[in-house]
């Protein structure tokens, strides 16, 4: 075996993250892949894989105890030099392996802030982040003193559910008790947060020991909760480089990369600007790439690959050699999403030069444009959205896009 090979297990639930596999492999690594059985025909990149590993089960209904069973015996003959998660819910998968196998990398704790909300607001209040006010769902009084002094609509959000899925909006304290108690035992899996009207932004970053090497802020002109809740066209796109929004908003990811503990990785993180005072709250982050094909768009405005530098993050890491990010270009990129009606959707009639990606997802319709120019962008990302819901657009779907991932 060459000195320079490490043996890199990844875990992802979603077919998701071909060119952080492709890229560790041509790295010279030996790359395994934990996934559920469920994607066992899923098109992975097979050929830059040295073995699939399949788990009964999606998201968070894994047997732990039997994938560390799994993973500890492939230790008996192989030593695993790190392990990544590829999605959302693999975070907790990968942390609690490190943890059981002492295997570097992040941990249990700050894991938690990664996933779980209501880890991530507490730490962002105390570390001076603007937060929107909120409570756990744990204690009454609590729960009546929220509801008695913060003004409504309030929203209960599942704690560890990835994107805006289970999210559920209420208007009055009647409703929200409603809602409540029939959550059951399940309420310690909520938390209920005061919901601010603004424009929502996504910061997508890779990091190095504790340090932001890359970050491209984007605003959503459709959000991910608005989707969930009510289908339509899902739209982001790169913010103007030097305006007031990406200052606002870098210097913001920067302070809560440092609260949580980031240290190298991927991450991606969301931001609300509000519609009364202009100000900057975090709503949430994860320690992985953007879902929605935002990776795809990112590579479109700035040339960096958020996949493939990830990848080239942790072999640096492994070998403890230096990394060194591309150069970035400063271009603009928006992505326009739909659920469609059609499995393979003609998307032929879109012919205009800045498409730089279409999306290969059945009954999705969806395209990715560029330019040098971010008036065009939005410009384009306007008559899609409209084009793809007169001819394409569908609500018939709905569970299919629960979960942008």
């Amino acid at each position: 075996m060459k000195e320079n090979n490490k043996t890199i297990l990844c875990i992802s639930n979603y077919f998701k993250g071909s060119a952080f596999l492709i890229s560790l492999k041509k790295a010279g690594n030996t790359v395994f892949l934990i996934t559920t059985e469920k994607l066992r025909e899923s098109p992975w990149p097979f050929e830059y894989i040295d073995e699939v590993f399949y788990m009964p089960g999606q998201d968070l209904d894994w047997d732990m105890e039997k994938l560390l069973f799994g993973v500890a015996g492939i230790i008996k003959t192989t030593k695993i030099d790190a392990i990544v998660a590829l999605d959302d819910y693999d975070v907790e998968k990968a942390t609690f392996l490190r943890e059981n196998l002492r295997i570097p990398g992040m941990g249990q704790t700050t894991g938690r802030y990664f996933r779980d909300k209501l880890a991530m607001r507490i730490r962002a209040h105390d570390a001076g982040v603007l937060v929107p006010a909120f409570a756990a769902i744990l204690n009454d009084n609590e729960i009546n003193h929220f509801a008695d002094n913060v003004p409504p609509p309030w929203v209960l959000k599942p704690r560890s559910e990835a994107s805006a899925h289970g999210i559920i909006k209420v208007h009055d304290k009647n409703s929200l008790w409603q809602n409540i108690h029939e959550l059951g035992d399940n309420r310690v899996r909520y938390l209920v947060e005061q919901f601010r009207p603004g424009d929502v932004y996504h910061a997508d970053s890779l990091n190095l020991e504790g340090k932001t090497l890359f970050c491209t802020v984007s605003r959503y002109l459709a959000t991910p909760m608005e989707i969930s809740q009510g289908g339509g066209v899902f739209r982001s796109a790169n913010v103007p480089y030097g305006s007031d929004d990406e200052k606002d908003i870098k210097e913001a990811n920067k302070k809560v990369m440092k609260a949580f503990g980031m240290k190298s990785g991927a991450a991606h993180t969301e931001f609300i600007k509000g519609k009364e005072d202009g100000k900057i709250y975090f709503l949430e982050t994860s320690s992985r790439v953007g879902g929605a094909h935002l990776a795809e768009m990112v590579d479109a405005a700035t040339d960096i690959n958020l996949w493939t530098e990830w990848a080239k993050i942790e072999d640096a890491i492994c070998k403890e050699k230096d990394y060194k990010l591309p150069k970035v270009k400063k271009g603009f990129a928006g992505i326009v999403l739909t659920l469609s009606k059609f499995k393979e959707p003609d998307l032929s009639s879109f012919e205009d030069p800045e498409v730089f990606f279409r999306v290969p997802l059945d009954y999705h319709a969806g395209l990715i444009v560029r330019s040098n120019n971010h008036s065009r962008v939005l410009e384009l990302l306007d008559d899609y959205a409209e084009r793809l819901t007169r001819d394409f657009s569908t609500v018939a779907e709905q569970e299919k896009i629960k979960k942008f991932h």
